[in-house]
């Protein structure tokens, strides 16, 4: 290849970084831009108008007008989060984004903001009471969810289910139809969303069992070493928990006081 070529492509290419990592400098200073899967319900997704909205959504709003910084909502591939959050494509991630040992080695947190568990969901009338309850039974858990991921780590229980397997979902909304027609006995999904469907379809209808699939804790991802950004997102939710607010945000997407 031509040598005053190659000097050429190279100066161009090192211009463009130049520019881009000034774009961003200065985005960064002004804006802070969320990842997200926008089709995690309640925590961060589009309603029929194609909005964002979400418990997750109103707390980064509520967040960053303090601060009185802009915030904008992109979503994602969910499974290329942390690389999209690396390269400087987004600033945080905020979207019931579990803490994990795994993945602190690659971003920062803020402090836990919500705690969720794997949970039970069957009918009030239902005896179901525990994991035990559940031998004999048909179990709905949507497929690919960490609820699957959890529920398969107890495979005898697992075994123990009529079929000896759990009947899979596309999604949860599928499953808990299944329930309230009685097709299935119960469905294992994320508190957060169990809450938020009984918060919708009536606290009533359905009942969440004490015994569990394992628990977890929600947090706010940013970039090693972004003390700044850290910092400000955990100051407000302390403040928001402290004046009120954070229990309005919550209430009104999980119809019970946190």
């Amino acid at each position: 290849m031509n040598r005053k070529f190659m000097t050429a492509l190279i100066m161009c290419m090192i211009s463009i970084l130049i520019v881009s990592g000034c774009g961003k400098e200065k985005r960064n200073k002004n804006e802070v831009v969320i990842g997200l899967d926008d089709t995690f319900v309640p925590m961060g997704f589009k309603d029929d108008k194609g909005n964002f909205v979400g418990f997750d959504i109103d707390l980064a709003k509520e967040v960053f007008k303090r601060e009185k910084i802009k915030v904008t909502f992109q979503p994602i591939d969910w499974s290329m989060k942390e690389t999209e959050l690396i390269s400087g494509n987004i600033d945080a991630i905020w979207n019931g984004y579990s803490i994990t040992k795994d993945r602190q080695k690659k971003v920062d947190f803020t402090n836990p903001y919500l705690k969720n568990r794997q949970v039970i969901i069957t009918l009030a009338n239902s005896k179901i009471k525990s994991k035990n309850d559940l031998k004999g039974k048909n179990v709905g858990i949507q497929d690919g969810s960490s609820s699957l991921d959890a529920v398969n780590k107890e495979k005898s229980l697992v075994t123990s289910f009529n079929g000896k397997k759990p009947v899979l979902y596309e999604n949860n909304n599928q499953a808990l139809m299944d329930l309230e027609s009685k097709r299935v006995d119960a469905v294992v999904a994320d508190e957060t969303l169990a809450k938020y469907y009984m918060n919708k379809r009536g606290q009533s209808k359905y009942k969440i069992s004490n015994d569990n699939f394992g628990e977890e804790e929600y947090g706010i991802g940013v970039r090693k070493d972004d003390n700044a950004l850290q910092n400000k997102i955990n100051k407000q939710i302390d403040s928001m928990k402290q004046d009120g607010t954070y229990d309005k945000i919550y209430q009104k997407w999980f119809g019970t006081l946190k």
